[in-house]
């Protein structure tokens, strides 16, 4: 296994969600920080989620 997955792996908890929150723009349905705008796809929503994938 790569080096770098042991970078990109995150445990997401319920304070990490709470603060998410704070970034996600309703009109856009995306994540706002300052001028960027990032939308999680499908894989990245089901594993923060906590949902089995489809």
């Amino acid at each position: 296994m790569s080096e770098l997955w042991d970078f990109t792996r995150i445990n997401m908890t319920q304070n990490n969600l709470q603060e998410l929150k704070e970034y996600w723009n309703l009109a856009y349905s995306c994540f706002t920080f300052g001028k960027v705008d990032l939308v999680p796809t499908v894989e990245e929503c089901t594993i923060l989620l906590h949902f089995p994938r489809i």
